[in-house]
């Protein structure tokens, strides 16, 4: 173990980092100043406004800080001030005028202020956005204009009321503030060279390995306990148990009820939340495809017994979800069911049809909201199509490589899941509704859907509100867009060495984990 934590701390460094190199000396700190988190999938990149997967959601809520937060203890959805102390709203909801914090300054020591706010959210706009802003529209899109009023004052004027707004302005995706010094330096991307005002700051980046963040000592608010958090990535869920087990590493996620017992043996702890996510399966709707018909997307989903699937492969770890939107979320209809098992209607479609073969693409490591990993919920899928003579074709890809294969090659089947970022139903289901693959990947369109979901966006929270995105789930099921299959339980393992606010697992803020020596 000491021999681990000293090479390991080599990489631990005070930098300057460019494109491929980094130049520095080591850092030689006691065992409980370094904070060891083993995850199954590399981050796409640490950059939030291109980024759209918890993995780098994860990096960027300790790295980056938007003008609101989420409070501690709620589950994504009560929000209070970050970069921006306060705030008022006009009488007619259009016109936000945020107070910004001063004396904050980006870990490159440009000074934050109301010109670095609206640099970032100009750089996201129509005009100036790139292919992979995905969240930018959904984000920002509903902002008429930015206008600095002074050094510390921002005004942002709404082309109509957004009842979800001021929740935008606290999410990990789009919204964070970069350093403008930064983004001019690296050509506005700064997906291997983050720069934000946050707890940590980024020192390396080992592709395929590891990377590290360092406590920023300058940081506004309290000081995050540990001195250095180490990410490091290991794809294999037997991997990360090990490293646990041997002391290598203090926290894990990706773990599943297969190995929860071997975990406590070995005197490791799990802490377990409700899920604030959905696992589903979704249909290629393009042209051309036979999943573009709805007949044929009821038949597959009436092949799959869903209830007994997420039995069977997450052991209690995942509930059955039998809407889309979890049940604890508002806008959740306990009436609807997105499909019915129905082995012989689904036979009899297939045989009359003469539709014997289908294609499904996945991922293989572990997510948070599928514990198991995409190959094997696939082939969960693959077994009951085999019992209505339909044989599925899987083709597997790491995490990255899924990502960008789902825009260019031919799939009929597809594997995803949704984690929440700020607790409102438009969060969740909004993204079906756009024309971009990124985020509504099998390219699914119904005009009363989308007509729904942009009059819910500016209805008052309520029980109107509500309806119309049970009204929208309803014609989604009835469209067989996707098939909801679980809500799983957000885990982690830890070290007993190991405390703290756990509650958002999937963005896990480092500044809130206590680590103390071990007793060993």
């Amino acid at each position: 173990m000491k021999a681990l934590l000293k090479s390991l701390l080599a990489a631990v460094v005070a930098v300057s980092v460019t494109a491929g190199a980094v130049s520095a000396a080591p850092i030689s700190r006691a065992p409980q100043d370094n904070l060891f988190f083993a995850t199954s999938t590399e981050p796409l990149g640490i950059d939030p406004a291109l980024t759209d997967d918890m993995d780098s959601a994860n990096l960027n809520i300790n790295i980056y800080e938007s003008l609101l937060r989420f409070k501690k203890g709620t589950a994504a959805a009560e929000v209070e001030p970050a970069l921006a102390e306060s705030w008022t709203i006009s009488d007619d909801g259009l016109v936000y005028t945020f107070n910004l914090r001063k004396g904050v300054k980006f870990h490159d020591g440009t000074p934050f202020n109301a010109d670095a706010v609206k640099f970032n959210f100009d750089r996201q706009s129509p005009e100036n956005r790139v292919e992979k802003m995905s969240y930018a529209a959904h984000v920002l899109d509903g902002i008429a204009k930015t206008e600095v009023v002074d050094e510390y004052t921002l005004r942002i004027t709404l082309k109509k009321p957004l009842t979800p707004f001021l929740n935008f302005m606290a999410m990990t995706f789009a919204a964070p503030i970069a350093s403008p010094t930064a983004l001019k330096k690296y050509n506005n991307n700064l997906m291997q060279n983050p720069v934000g005002t946050g707890p940590y700051r980024f020192v390396a980046w080992d592709r395929g390995q590891q990377i590290v963040l360092t406590r920023n000592d300058e940081y506004w608010g309290e000081k995050a306990p540990v001195q250095n958090v180490i990410y490091r990535i290991m794809k294999e869920t037997s991997a990360r148990v090990v490293a646990l087990k041997n002391g290598e590493v203090d926290i894990i996620n990706g773990i599943d009820g297969h190995v929860i017992d071997e975990i406590k043996a070995s005197g490791g702890e799990i802490f377990t939340v409700e899920g604030n996510n959905t696992n589903y399966m979704f249909y290629n709707c393009r042209k051309g495809y036979v999943t573009e018909d709805v007949a044929v997307r009821k038949a597959i989903s009436q092949a799959i017994n869903v209830p007994e699937l997420v039995e069977t492969l997450y052991k209690g770890y995942a509930d059955y979800a039998p809407s889309y939107i979890p049940s604890w979320m508002s806008g959740f209809d306990k009436n609807l069911v997105s499909s019915t098992y129905d082995p012989v209607a689904s036979k009899k479609f297939f045989k009359e049809k003469g539709i014997t073969k289908l294609t499904a693409m996945t991922y293989a490591s572990a997510r948070f909201y599928n514990t198991v990993g995409g190959q094997v919920l696939a082939e969960a899928v693959q077994s009951y199509l085999d019992k209505v003579g339909v044989k599925l074709d899987i083709v597997v890809y790491d995490w990255a490589t899924y990502r960008a294969k789902l825009l260019t090659d031919n799939w009929d089947i597809g594997f995803l899941g949704w984690g929440g970022v700020n607790g409102d139903a438009d969060d969740f289901i909004s993204h079906f509704s756009n024309d971009d693959p990124v985020t509504n990947h099998g390219l699914y369109k119904n005009e009363k859907f989308n007509e729904l979901i942009a009059k819910a966006i500016t209805t008052p929270n309520g029980e109107a509100r509500n309806k119309l995105y049970q009204q929208a789930q309803k014609i989604l099921f009835e469209d067989y867009g996707i098939l909801p299959i679980s809500h799983s339980k957000e885990m982690i393992a830890h070290s007993k060495n190991v405390s703290g606010n756990f509650l958002l697992l999937h963005m896990t803020r480092f500044s809130d984990i206590n680590k103390t020596a071990s007793k060993e």
